[in-house]
């Protein structure tokens, strides 16, 4: 075998996950099935093995057959077949997080119980026919050495697999007996009745126990299959993920049946792949987009137009697609959920040989704390155009930074040394941090300030004052001195040589009266010299300081103002060097990749309320790229609509002009 040949599982893969029904069993075709995959633009499949039920005559002791499989036919078989013969990749899907209650009679020690002592059961009142299923402790037997290993290594040695998926393989709280030892073991202390007081490496690293120990097993039966497993972008180890799996996967839902006040954040598939993304050298992250506006109503689809947007992020941030439906195709009513499917997969076909290998570039790069403040950053960031990577605190290092122009630390961030920082800016960077001032060594220096801080009440009615002429942070906004402000602000002042961009005019009047009476709205105190942005010089680069969530105010009220405040903290950092510039539109997302000869630009287009009921296309979308080295443009090309947009070229600078954006579209510029 050539060395240089890549596995199949390291090419681009568009995936389909048709959820089996066990009432449906009986009209699964594995031609039909198969070769109705195969025209929705899959490569590859995945399709139930084992776990909860086994789809296939299973003889290991206590893995509970589907009672609805043929008795003339291995049905697995026959669709691991039918999908060979589609030149489909089989990947097996297994979920060991619970188990039917007659295996719970038999071995409860295998089952997770709460605090109580009680078991976890799922589907009490679940109305119809069906047995219990109850929770297994993920460091139970059941999850390892009595069911799970011995049902991968029949399924492995039985079947040609192509891979494993492992559906649920979270932690659920448990406190049974050997998770009580395991949890002493470890810590030092009793395990609490209550999982928030749980430590809070316990649910990680027992998940990173249970998939090592599979892991291992897997390799040692079958060392060629690739292994995939969840992450999420909260609450979850990435670091420990990356070692117990050959392939990552994430899931951002868009549950729309929460309701519009509480539906899922644009931004949630974009900022998923970016983090699957900040892991160098492993196979590009998966984005599971599961075809229903929500687990209650799964047997329905989401509104196209919000479909197409949403899975359009998986492609565009440089993920591979995976899509999950309720049923197989001839189980599925909205039929539309196929329609969606298949256009999103004709289009991924397109820009995926241009992709492959293709890597992110963006001059910015932002602390992922999984918090509110980074969220707003991203919000932000995504809003006004500007590509950003991802950076968890444990990747931040002075050879990791290199690549960026500005990287920004939000509010609440967790801070290793600031040596790596230092480094950073006085070789040109510009570090941008907001509100409380992170506890690290050193700090205060690199921001410019003195070291006595003092974190104010919750401020209203108040304002922001930018200070001095030709301020950069003012630049559209030249019009107002004032901007709104609301929140605490941590008191403080500059030191050695920083200047001050923006000051604080304290609130004018208590909340409950704002607006009466009129005549006496005139502000008390116009002018003070509390600083609101504090710019620090060092060495060759320079720091910007918030002393106040400005992520906060983008979280909660959205103002054009706050948006163009962050634009400009990060523009300027960048100077007058930035790789591409494209025109604001409200709702236009933009992602930029490059590899050898070639820069693709993706466009997703999000404009509109959402749940987005129809697209509402985006015209003359205008693009300025700084073309990489003394290369000269030999073709520009949109990759999905196939044509070839206007464009000018000159002085190193190439002008592009996007006519039409309905959903997705890839801009792919050579230069020879």
């Amino acid at each position: 075998m050539d060395v240089n040949v890549k596995p199949w599982w390291k090419k681009p893969l568009r995936v389909i996950q048709p959820n089996l029904q066990v009432k449906d069993t009986a009209l699964i075709d594995p031609e039909r099935l198969a070769s109705q995959l195969k025209r929705m633009g899959a490569n590859a499949v995945v399709f139930n093995a084992g776990g909860i039920y086994a789809w296939y005559p299973t003889r290991v002791a206590y893995h509970t057959a589907n009672e609805y499989l043929p008795q003339n036919v291995d049905l697995l078989r026959e669709v691991i077949r039918s999908c060979h013969r589609q030149q489909l990749r089989f990947i097996a899907r297994f979920d060991f997080s619970k188990a039917a209650d007659t295996i719970y009679l038999h071995r409860p020690q295998w089952f997770a119980r709460d605090g109580e002592g009680q078991p976890h059961i799922i589907g009490a009142k679940r109305p119809g026919n069906w047995s219990l299923l109850m929770s297994t402790c993920i460091n139970g037997a059941y999850r390892n050495e009595a069911v799970a290993l011995p049902v991968l290594e029949e399924v492995l040695r039985e079947y040609e697999i192509d891979g494993i998926f492992f559906n649920a393989p979270g932690f659920v709280a448990c406190t049974c007996e050997k998770c009580r030892r395991k949890y002493k073991a470890r810590y030092g202390t009793e395990l609490p009745r209550d999982s928030r007081d749980y430590n809070p490496d316990w649910a990680s690293s027992c998940m990173k126990d249970n998939m090592e120990n599979i892991y291992a097993f897997v390799k040692r039966v079958h060392p060629s299959i690739p292994m995939i497993l969840y992450y999420n972008l909260y609450r979850d180890n990435l670091f420990d993920r990356e070692q117990t799996t050959d392939m990552l996967c994430t899931e951002p839902q868009d549950v729309l049946s929460l309701g519009v006040r509480h539906i899922p954040a644009f931004w949630k598939p974009a900022l998923s792949i970016k983090l699957g993304r900040s892991l160098p050298d492993r196979p590009v992250p998966f984005g599971i987009v599961h075809s229903s506006p929500g687990m209650d109503w799964r047997h329905t689809g989401l509104p196209p137009a919000e479909y197409r947007f949403w899975l359009a992020q998986i492609p565009a941030y440089g993920g591979s697609i995976w899509h999950s439906l309720t049923g197989i195709p001839d189980t599925i009513g909205d039929k539309r959920i196929l329609d969606t499917v298949g256009y999103i997969n004709q289009q991924v076909q397109k820009v995926e040989p241009y992709m492959e290998d293709a890597l992110p570039w963006s001059q910015t790069a932002l602390l992922w704390t999984a918090g509110p403040s980074a969220e707003g950053w991203a919000d932000g960031l995504i809003n006004r155009q500007i590509p950003f990577d991802v950076l968890l605190a444990e990747q931040i290092s002075t050879e990791r930074l290199k690549p960026y122009r500005v990287f920004i630390v939000p509010e609440g961030a967790r801070l290793p040394a600031v040596s790596a920082l230092t480094e950073f800016v006085e070789q040109g960077g510009r570090l941008i941090v907001e509100g409380a001032v992170p506890d690290a060594p050193g700090i205060h220096r690199l921001l410019g300030i003195s070291e006595q801080t003092q974190i104010s009440e919750e401020l209203t009615a108040s304002y922001l004052r930018f200070e001095g002429e030709g301020n950069p942070l003012q630049a559209g906004l030249e019009a107002t001195e004032l901007i709104a402000h609301r929140g605490k602000v941590v008191y403080c002042r500059p030191a050695g040589s920083a200047d001050v961009l923006a000051t604080l005019v304290p609130p004018f009047s208590p909340l409950e009266s704002v607006g009466a009476p009129p005549e006496r709205a005139s502000l008390p105190v116009s002018r003070t010299d509390l600083p609101l942005a504090v710019r620090n010089r060092r060495g060759r680069g320079t720091v910007l300081y918030f002393p106040f969530s400005l992520s906060a105010l983008i979280n909660e009220f959205k103002l054009g103002e706050h948006y163009q405040l962050l634009a400009n903290a990060v523009v300027t950092g960048i100077g007058g060097e930035r790789d591409m510039e494209v025109s604001f539109m409200q709702g236009l997302q933009v992602t930029m990749f490059k590899k050898e000869g070639a820069v693709l630009i993706h466009f997703v287009n999000g404009a509109g309320q959402r749940p987005l009921a129809a697209s509402v296309p985006l015209h003359d979308i205008e693009v300025k790229l700084r073309l990489p080295g003394a290369g000269k443009v030999t073709a520009v090309k949109l990759l999905i609509s196939e044509t070839e947009p206007a464009y000018q070229a000159e002085h190193g600078i190439l002008r592009i002009t996007v006519p039409k954006l309905e959903v997705w579209e890839c801009l792919l510029v050579e230069c020879g």
